[in-house]
């Protein structure tokens, strides 16, 4: 079997498999929205941050109290969460044709000015597990607070496959 059959063989699975992470279930939301909505081929996922399966949340201002290694950790864990719901919404990572956007929020101080390596810790995850589909549009900003000081939040929009 040449190396482009087997490629093609893979799928979100497997690459998950093969990178030792397990999905968690969808984190919930925190507050009155639902973490997806789905639009025609269109699937909208609501912002999700660095939780962890216990719960935990990680927080602090990126540029002050956390780096830049740290938050990109943060914003792959992010990443793993927003594909969780992703499972919950399709009920088959297969089913998701294309990641066509995201937008990553980072905690950060006035002067921080690294964001798209921190969102990258996301947009390198996407690529892992969907491959050429998980290349996307992209925005990473800077907010002075996000809500329960966490360090990333990462919203994104995704198209489906039938």
């Amino acid at each position: 079997m040449s190396h482009a059959q087997e490629a093609s063989r893979e799928t979100p699975y497997t690459r998950l498999k093969h990178l030792g992470i397990v999905l968690p279930g969808a984190p919930p939301p925190i507050a009155n929205f639902v973490t997806y909505v789905r639009e025609g081929n269109l699937l909208f996922l609501s912002g999700q941050g660095p939780q962890e399966v216990d719960g935990f949340l990680h927080s602090g201002k990126v540029g002050a109290d956390v780096g830049v290694e740290v938050a990109y950790q943060h914003a792959r864990l992010t990443g793993i969460n927003l594909i969780a719901v992703m499972q919950q919404a399709l009920g088959d990572l297969n089913r998701v044709k294309q990641i066509v956007k995201l937008l990553g929020m980072v905690n950060a101080t006035p002067d921080f000015g690294e964001h798209p390596k921190v969102i990258n810790g996301c947009s390198d995850l996407m690529v892992e597990i969907f491959g050429e589909s998980g290349r996307h549009a992209r925005s990473a900003v800077g907010f002075g607070s996000l809500p329960n000081n966490i360090t990333v939040e990462i919203e994104a929009v995704v198209a489906v496959r039938d």
